[in-house]
């Protein structure tokens, strides 16, 4: 294609939704509704950078929290063994 050979001269910000998922935006766009900028902006490949380098834990934050709360409920248990004793 012939725009595969096209510079990409777009300025792209890192945008983030509730769930701390986060992508690229044109800057000259309106955001999605649910996404916010995050303060970085440039080059795809500048943008791309930023994630990887930021974006660690790629399950979404609700996921994470449930997670979180199931392992703290596990914790606070007395384990079975302990209760022969």
């Amino acid at each position: 294609m012939e725009n595969d050979r096209e510079e990409d001269t777009i300025t792209y910000g890192v945008v983030v939704n509730h769930e701390e998922q986060y992508s690229i935006w044109p800057v000259d766009r309106q955001l999605p509704r649910g996404w916010q900028l995050v303060g970085k902006q440039g080059s795809k490949a500048e943008c791309l950078s930023y994630i990887d380098e930021t974006w660690t834990d790629m399950r979404p934050l609700s996921l994470r929290r449930a997670m979180e709360s199931a392992a703290s409920a596990a914790a606070e248990e007395p384990s079975a063994s302990a209760e022969n004793f």
